[in-house]
């Protein structure tokens, strides 16, 4: 069974079409970037998954149920979204009680739920903050934060927009480890962004929208590794990337520690 399916999905707002035929779809423990320009849909295309939006024409599956006619708080179950700007979906008193939230909200045992979240806590390195106003915190805070909070729903497919927008090295770092173990725990995690860096990181696969229909998908690395198509789609590969690239290093390696290691006897 697919995490999850959209099948020649149409949707516009105020008869302008903003999605045009969308055919996609993911399988449990894959990690998947979408990508284009601003304006190309991802959004629109990500608010589908959960509920927030419904499809004009076509139809979006998740875990094999469709999810028209049922609304954020039915898919809760199944998926969890992380927006763009996280002031948009914080509201609790402190930081594990916003992370408790959705376990509270099912009814689970009180251990278990704190078990949920003292491990959303730590693998999001906010447990120092546990008992912090969420809106005491620095915006890069808060957006991991939001993300502690969708791990401890224990979704089936995750959601996320623009999720590194605003970290650091090691907020973005914190990101990629958790994309990387959730796709190994059989999470279907579908990522709406610009960084290209975090898509090589942590995303093996890439969608490509642009003017709201899907122009490309395959491998991550050899989206990167294409300059023709890269440049054709508008992306812009990570440095480690183009230098692999120029040098045309063997096994064609994009991820920066691959780079280094592949580098390592050139500089001996």
């Amino acid at each position: 069974m697919t995490a999850l399916r959209f099948d020649d999905v149409w949707f516009g707002y105020g008869g302008h079409p903003v999605l045009r035929g969308i055919s996609l779809s993911l399988d449990p423990g894959e990690a998947v970037a979408l990508l284009g320009p601003n304006g190309a849909g991802k959004t629109t295309l990500t608010k589908l998954v959960v509920g927030l939006l419904h499809p004009d024409r076509g139809g979006v599956w998740v875990t094999g149920r469709t999810t028209q006619g049922r609304t954020p708080e039915q898919l809760a179950r199944q998926t969890a979204y992380v927006f763009q700007h996280p002031d948009q979906q914080l509201f609790a008193r402190s930081v594990a009680a916003e992370v408790a939230f959705a376990p509270r909200l099912r009814a689970l045992p009180e251990n278990e739920t704190k078990d949920l979240v003292e491990a959303a806590l730590e693998r999001t390195g906010l447990g120092s903050v546990a008992e912090e106003h969420p809106y005491d915190l620095p915006p890069a805070q808060r957006k991991l934060v939001a993300l502690a909070a969708a791990l401890a729903q224990q979704p089936q497919v995750l959601v996320l927009d623009e999720p590194t927008q605003g970290l650091d090295r090691t907020g973005m770092n914190r990101v990629i480890e958790v994309v990387r173990k959730l796709a190994s725990d059989g999470v279907a995690v579908l990522a709406a962004t610009h960084d290209i860096p975090f898509v090589v990181e942590a995303l093996d696969r890439s969608v490509v929208l642009v003017e709201g229909e899907l122009k490309h998908d395959g491998g991550s690395r050899e989206l990167v590794w294409d300059e023709t198509q890269s440049r054709l789609l508008g992306l812009d590969p990570p440095q480690a990337a183009r230098l692999s690239r120029r040098l045309d290093l063997s096994g064609r390696p994009v991820r920066a520690a691959e780079v280094a290691l592949a580098l390592a006897p050139l500089v001996r």
